[in-house]
């Protein structure tokens, strides 16, 4: 696919009438937690705030970190997770998970937490009528790293993935350790042979990131668990793996997984109609209170994932499912029916030809408005938007914070992006230190008539017929 090298950044969508209006949050790129009105306009900025992800409080606090490790020492692990107030000062913080002692570094502790957290009071990190998170007390959820070995997945060291649960005060009272449910993960033989000899190997660490969980979240109070489903106790955790491409949810008393999606998506004609699942982010139960109440709301990347059989697009059977196109997956977790998606043909892109015009191979997200709408972030290109239920784009914008990959190069410059890895609604109400802000509309040019000042204005010219 060819992209265009010149395109409008902020707000270039907006139809306040059908949105469900507010203000986003979401993290530029080496500028800290970003939050904008619907018109693109920068609110508030908390500057030095990185996001893995930031999620805004009520009242209009706000989680982050202050820092990440090393990353020649370490991949993805945060110094934190804190929390700060409208004005930066830090009111929570947790990094007590691990002492760690790095080459040339001093020891210090680090939280090492990576891609995803929950705050009791709300199961999902996101706007939920009746269930707020709390500010000033409650558990904290989240994903952290454990470095070990586990002789049964590969003789090589792994980039773990855990779950801990930290009261207000610091204490880690609760702990998951993935490896050690590797026998109900359901690899097939082919799939445990390449995984034993290629992890995820990260290249600059030597570690095996082998399963690379992004989401996490407690499923809260749902219609599963009041009809007698047991695996859908309100506590229970539901993960995504992007690296195996694996759902899964565990029962928070004993550990183990209750309900599982995946790596084989060809084990019966419900996984086939459903199709595979390819590198996913952000599944979690859509809440209670939000149209979708019970469904299971994704991202499916697409791009490359998952261990198996060597095949022509992957060799070693490494990354062995491939897909150039992005979907957003809304399902019922009893039946694998799709209830509502949005493709690229949802996206108005002919199949297959201009698929990968919706294509987002890494991070993203999506979360369920109250009003049916989906905010949906296609992380890759930093772009932000709101679709309604009949995929009619009501809003859109474009990220222009860049940042600059310093470990890829072109002719010694380190190549830029605006990648966003997640991106979150809020009502208005949760920042009481603004007024509501106008609510203007905004019209996008044609597109087959915009010029940029200086080229020549567009002009329809004749059709001359050529006879052979």
């Amino acid at each position: 696919m060819a992209y265009p090298s010149v395109y409008p950044t902020g707000t270039t969508i907006y139809n306040p009438e059908k949105c469900w209006n507010g203000y986003t949050l979401f993290p530029g790129k080496s500028t800290g937690a970003v939050l904008i009105d619907m018109s693109g306009r920068v609110v508030q900025l908390w500057k030095g705030l990185d996001g893995f992800p930031n999620k805004l409080l009520p009242g209009g606090f706000v989680l982050g970190t202050t820092g990440q490790r090393n990353d020649r020492y370490g991949f993805q692990d945060m110094l934190d997770l804190v929390q700060v107030d409208w004005e930066g000062n830090i009111v929570w913080k947790f990094n007590r998970y691990e002492r760690i002692k790095d080459p040339r570094q001093k020891a210090q502790w680090m939280a090492r937490q990576h891609h995803d957290f929950q705050r009791e009071g709300n199961p999902v990190g996101y706007y939920v009528p009746g269930m707020e998170p709390y500010v000033d007390q409650g558990n904290t959820l989240m994903i952290c790293h454990k470095n070990l070995k586990h002789p049964g997945i590969t003789d090589r060291l792994l980039l773990d993935d855990t779950f801990i649960e930290v009261t207000w005060q610091g204490k880690v009272v609760w702990e998951w350790i993935c490896s050690e449910h590797f026998e109900e993960l359901g690899f097939s033989e082919e799939a445990r042979n390449t995984l034993y000899r290629h992890p995820n190997i990260r290249p600059e660490l030597g570690v095996g990131d082998w399963m690379h969980i992004n989401s996490m979240s407690a499923l809260g109070p749902n219609k599963w668990y009041d009809d007698g489903d047991q695996r859908f106790h309100p506590e229970n955790i539901i993960w995504g793996s992007r690296q195996s491409n694996i759902i899964a949810i565990i029962d928070k008393k004993t550990g183990k997984i209750v309900w599982k999606l995946g790596p084989d998506y060809t084990a019966s004609d419900e996984l086939r109609c459903l199709g595979q699942i390819i590198g996913q982010h952000h599944p979690h139960l859509i809440p209670r209170g939000l149209p979708g109440e019970g469904n299971i709301l994704l991202f499916d990347n697409g791009g490359w994932a998952g261990y198996g059989a060597p095949n022509p697009g992957s060799p070693t059977g490494h990354n062995n499912a491939l897909r150039d196109y992005s979907r957003v997956l809304e399902f019922n977790p009893l039946t694998l029916e799709i209830v509502w998606q949005y493709t690229p043909l949802e996206a108005g892109f002919i199949p297959p030809l201009v698929s990968a015009k919706f294509y987002s191979g890494f991070i993203s997200s999506a979360q369920r408005l109250p009003n049916g709408n989906t905010l949906i972030t296609e992380g890759a290109d930093g772009r932000l938007f709101e679709i309604t239920a009949e995929h009619e784009l009501v809003w859109e914008y474009i990220s222009p914070y860049f940042g600059k990959y310093k470990k890829m190069k072109n002719k010694g410059r380190a190549l830029e992006f605006n990648m966003v890895y997640r991106s979150y609604r809020v009502p208005y109400t949760w920042v009481p230190q603004l007024d509501f802000p106008e609510e203007t509309p905004i019209f996008p040019p044609n597109i087959k008539r915009f010029r940029v000042p200086g080229s020549p204005p567009f002009k329809a010219g004749k059709v001359t017929m050529i006879k052979t």
